[in-house]
């Protein structure tokens, strides 16, 4: 690494640590004062309070990132700029590419940071910060029916046929099931009715006890054949209990406010899309949120781009100047962000469109005025 590397990135990371931390102290203390109340009425302890903003960090992270890079570029910059450094630079014989280098590597670092904690912290800190909210809930019958999902509907398609499950209650860490109700349409379009009182995963398989099996071959002139077993092993099916839970996150988001919000890893959309073949009424916004997570941590990438004409060119700006573009830019790539999901999961723009648009919009835009910089 070059001595000029070294310095750009010194004079880089040193404020950007500095924000990442006053940013996340910033939003924890304003979460903090306005989610009070909510912690004394579910009797939290300091302890509780403090473990619950700990898994919440990785979520609080990826939306301190990009702003924090951004605002550490645009003050490095323009003190670089103030002090003639960047002239002297490329007087020197350093390109602006070449000048950028270390910026973008950051940019990639981070970018690939921030999609692993999207992927394998975030959506399981959810969970957790929930759990942690009812944990000191006085009630225990309370915290035990916050694990049962009454009147659970789905459908799956796998290479052992079609299935629809009615379940009148599921436990969500048992895994047990009450009064299963399972239509079974196979390959060779045989028909089977599973109606059973319990079913309980054991051992990698769902086993269903006091079953009324109803099977009707795809000749509709026959009549079914009736069975009652008292123990029937389900080993053809491939639904697990992971599958299930995400059938019931899926199934909770009705709208654009659900959406938003959700916190789904592109993993647990892709089986779910794999589970349904045929396609649901919630593909328009599952797509939508698929390419949403695949393009939001690139921002962090695309903030290089920005930074580096608004920095470098800066001239005798001072800081101040750098600090109120950055605040405009966020703002308007937020309402920008926001307008382009809501057109995606209404079906306005195509789904990648809507994902990729902000991206590409302030992208372009800051490769066009690098293009144009002296």
């Amino acid at each position: 690494m070059r001595l000029l590397d070294r310095y750009l990135l010194r004079e880089l990371l040193i404020p950007f640590g500095y924000l990442m931390a006053g940013f996340t102290i910033f939003i924890v203390s304003f979460d903090l004062l306005g989610e009070l109340s909510d912690f004394q009425k579910l009797r939290l302890h300091t302890g509780d309070v403090a473990e619950y903003y700990l898994v919440k960090m990785p979520e609080l992270l990826v939306m301190v990132l990009p702003i924090a890079f951004l605002l550490a570029m645009l003050y490095a910059l323009t003190n670089h700029a103030r002090h003639h450094e960047l002239t002297a630079i490329r007087a020197a014989g350093v390109s602006l590419a070449r000048l950028s280098l270390p910026y973008v590597v950051v940019g990639v670092v981070l970018s690939l940071g921030a999609f692993a904690l999207n992927e394998l912290w975030v959506p399981q800190s959810v969970e957790a910060g929930e759990r942690i909210l009812a944990r000191r809930q006085s009630n225990a019958l309370t915290a035990e029916q916050k694990q049962w999902e009454n009147k659970l509907g789905f459908t799956t398609t796998s290479a052992s046929g079609t299935r629809r499950w009615l379940i009148e209650s599921y436990n969500t860490r048992t895994f047990e099931m009450l009064r299963p109700h399972v239509e079974w349409t196979l390959p060779d379009r045989t028909q089977r009715l599973i109606l059973a009182e319990r079913g309980a995963w054991l051992e990698g398989g769902w086993v269903f006890t006091n079953v009324h099996l109803f099977v009707r071959n795809h000749e509709r002139d026959v009549s079914p054949i009736r069975e009652e077993i008292a123990l029937m092993p389900a080993l053809e099916f491939a639904e697990t209990p992971e599958q299930i839970a995400s059938e019931i996150k899926m199934g909770k988001l009705s709208n654009f406010r659900s959406i938003r919000r959700a916190q789904l890893s592109v993993q647990e959309i892709l089986e779910y899309k794999r589970l349904h073949p045929n396609g649901t009424t919630k593909d328009r916004m599952l797509d939508t949120k698929l390419h949403g997570r695949l393009a939001a941590p690139w921002t962090c990438l695309v903030v290089v781009a920005i930074a580096l004409p608004f920095g470098a060119a800066s001239g005798r700006r001072n800081v101040v100047a750098g600090v109120s573009s950055s605040i405009g830019i966020c703002f308007v790539y937020y309402v920008l962000t926001q307008l382009a999901l809501a057109w995606g999961v209404g079906g306005s723009v195509p789904a990648w469109v809507a994902a990729w648009a902000p991206n590409a919009f302030f992208g372009l835009g800051g490769l066009v005025m690098i293009l144009r910089m002296r």
